[in-house]
């Protein structure tokens, strides 16, 4: 077997076989092909794509090329993965509330990508918080707390890591196929019992369209399931900001004042829709109903800021965070009002453009190996909908140096469109699919 014939038969529209594909994840992990096939082997899948037998063996060969984590614990193990958006910060509420329902969540998550926020650049943006363990670390805390968000180790679906790097220099990241198996190879990785996916649509997500956005939701859920872990989809709107703050320590601060205060708001309605399928999935709740109020309930009542506080402490941040947690997040030198420039009501908000303005601020990487200012970002970000009038904020912005808050306040006056009608405002959870 050699990577000539697959790209082969790749190039005549011919889905390799379930061995061929295997090879090639092993290839890709060990370095067995060079750059210029793995390239080929991308282009080829990304213009030909692959039958629906094939995206399944290329997800579990990409997932077989490295470790695949097992556990012995008295409840299900449960994750979910979004897609990606402008102000989501929903896995650091999500995970604690399942590990106060009874679950054991082992995330591996991942970091900030072009305009969207990553979980462990918010995780990391709490003093002495590591996200980088070693697997029985990492399975000491699930075990211990009922939760840990933690990165990928080099041993983790590595075929996925040597792809990905090649799909975004060859302009390949946009095939249904490769999302699919790169997002379930490592998610299946983790040994779960069951999955739920957030996938978001709308002017913050990468899918700006509801076709896509289920297209999208069809493919992952359909191999999921044949991979033999139950999963299903939700379509979540990202027309605008999940919470009206873009930035890590700006992001925190919103889940913890709904973990220790509030309980409520769009963060938790989304925590609430997914977690309420996997509990239910997994026989934790009698159906999806049922588990979303044992979701909002463990917010509401505090459960959730527990575990998520037991879960920072052994990560190496501080303890008993839920009780001081302002005095640790870091603030910005430079705090600027943007105006509305006239009435109106906010019809449409260019979430995209608001998370590459926050980038430019330094809350997010141009190249790899950019370090991120967690302080800077934007905060009171109005929602879809409000009537404003002149000189009313549109949001604030976090900055460090005083033209870096001129940029990101004529990006947001860019990005806010005003208009003399009221617009109707999506729906937060779209449907389910799987």
């Amino acid at each position: 077997m050699n990577a000539r014939s697959i790209l082969a038969k790749l190039r005549h529209r011919q889905t390799p076989t379930r061995e061929e594909l295997a090879w090639m994840a092993h290839a890709l992990a060990d370095g067995e092909v060079s750059d210029a096939q793995a390239g080929a082997f991308a282009m080829g899948v990304c213009l030909n794509g692959l039958s629906d037998v094939g995206r399944v063996a290329l997800t579990l060969a990409m997932r077989d090329s490295g470790r695949v984590l097992s556990w012995n614990l008295d409840g299900p193990v449960l994750d979910k993965h979004s897609t990606g958006g402008v102000g989501d910060c929903v896995s650091l509420v999500l995970a604690p509330a399942l590990a106060a329902c009874g679950a054991f969540v082992p995330m591996i998550s991942g970091r900030g990508l072009g305009h969207t926020g990553g979980t462990l650049d918010k995780l990391e943006a709490i003093p002495g918080v590591t996200t980088q363990l070693s697997e029985g670390h990492f399975k000491q805390i699930v075990g211990q707390v009922g939760c840990a968000i933690v990165g990928a180790t080099a041993d983790i679906a590595p075929a996925d890591r040597r792809l990905y790097a090649i799909r975004d220099v060859s302009s390949t990241v946009d095939s249904l196929d490769l999302i699919t198996a790169s997002i379930l190879s490592k998610k299946l990785a983790a040994g779960l019992d069951g999955l739920v996916l957030d996938v978001k649509v709308g002017s913050g997500a990468f899918m700006k369209s509801l076709p896509e956005a289920q297209a999208l939701a069809e493919a992952l859920t359909k191999t999921a399931n044949a991979a033999k872990c139950r999963t299903t989809a939700v379509i979540s709107d990202m027309s605008q900001p999940l919470v009206p703050s873009l930035g890590n320590t700006l992001e925190v601060a919103e889940v913890m004042q709904v973990l220790t205060g509030s309980g409520r708001g769009p963060i938790v309605d989304v925590a609430a829709a997914l977690g309420g399928v996997l509990l239910a999935n997994a026989g934790l709740a009698q159906d999806v109903q049922e588990g979303a109020d044992a979701i909002a309930h463990a917010i509401r009542k505090g459960f959730a800021a527990e575990r998520f506080a037991r879960m920072l402490s052994a990560l190496g941040g501080p303890v008993n965070f839920n009780e001081n947690w302002r005095r640790f997040l870091p603030e910005a030198t430079v705090i600027r009002q943007v105006s509305a420039p006239h009435d109106g009501y906010v019809a449409k908000i260019d979430g995209e453009a608001l998370g590459l303005a926050v980038v430019g601020l330094g809350g997010g990487r141009v190249v790899e190996n950019d370090r991120i200012n967690p302080a800077v970002g934007l905060s009171d970000v109005v929602r879809l909908g409000t009537k404003v009038t002149r000189g009313q904020t549109l949001a604030v912005v976090h900055a460090v140096r005083s033209d870096q808050g001129d940029a990101a306040a004529q990006a947001v006056l860019q990005a806010i469109k005003l208009s003399g009608s009221r617009p109707k405002v999506p729906d937060l959870i779209i449907e389910r699919v799987g």
